[in-house]
């Protein structure tokens, strides 16, 4: 299957990452409903961004989720605001009183090629001659 890449007026690119939220202290509040609610939020704050959710899944005490996103997306923004949206409705829907994520997060780029085929790639490229 050929990747689908994303165009616009002057670069064509395919940015994913897979991200992971830690519950604060790693508490089990991500019971089936609110786990539901969590990722609602988080597939529409997405949109907004311009980024669209590939896959979403959790357990009780963290969240792990594949993002495509555009270049013109600061990822460590999204994230903060991702985290920020996410946890105010969680805390107004479930009348809870504290910070619903920790303050740290995992992210790590995804799919394409392996890292050693790209370097071979690069490595492999006709540089000119002096």
């Amino acid at each position: 299957m050929k990747p689908s890449y994303h165009k616009e007026y002057r670069s064509v690119y395919k940015l994913t990452v897979h991200i992971v939220f830690v519950c604060k202290y790693r508490h089990q509040l991500l019971s089936h409903q609110r786990l539901g609610v969590v990722e609602q939020s988080i597939t529409s704050t997405c949109a907004k961004w311009d980024c669209t959710v590939l896959e979403m899944n959790g357990e009780l005490d963290h969240l792990h989720f594949v993002i495509d996103y555009p270049p013109k997306t600061a990822l460590s923004k999204l994230i903060a605001n991702l985290k920020t949206v996410s946890s105010r409705l969680y805390k107004k829907q479930f009348n809870h009183d504290y910070a619903l994520w920790s303050g740290s997060y995992f992210v790590a780029t995804c799919g394409g090629a392996p890292l050693e085929q790209i370097k071979h790639y690069v490595q492999n490229q006709n540089r000119p001659e002096a």
